[in-house]
């Protein structure tokens, strides 16, 4: 049984809804992020921040990553919807290790699930069910 990481788009988060397409958006930013800081290091830190390749799955609620290289394997990333504890219904994105994930792919799971909650300031359940919340509390 694999894991799973979960995104909750809260009412104060900077985006209502996401479609697949602003998610990969962001993924693209964040490549092209680490690949400024690997040009400024003098090494090609891209492909060790993020060695994956973006698939299509055929369907629209979710596509994966497929590692470059035999420390990765995959991730799957879908949408979906979340009940909060008040009742309400809030949109979420899923982040998926399945069955035969590796430790890098864990790891990077993290990394990336954390990226993303800070960009829309969002409520992060991690893989071990911990709790971040990237946006301000009242």
């Amino acid at each position: 049984m694999g894991q799973s990481a979960y995104i909750k788009l809260v009412p104060d988060s900077t985006a209502e809804q996401l479609t697949l397409d602003e998610v990969e958006k962001q993924l693209e930013q964040y490549r092209q992020q680490t690949a400024l800081t690997g040009k400024q290091l003098g090494w090609s830190y891209s492909e060790a921040a993020f060695p994956y390749e973006v698939k299509s799955s055929g369907d629209e609620r979710w596509f994966y990553l497929q590692g470059i290289n035999s420390h990765y394997r995959h991730i799957i990333i879908g949408l979906g919807e979340s009940a909060r504890v008040a009742g309400d219904i809030v949109p979420c994105i899923q982040i998926v290790l399945p069955d035969g994930a590796t430790h890098g792919d864990k790891a990077k799971g993290n990394e990336l699930s954390k990226y993303l909650a800070k960009s829309w300031k969002a409520e992060l359940t991690m893989f071990n069910g911990r709790t971040v919340y990237y946006y301000p509390r009242k």
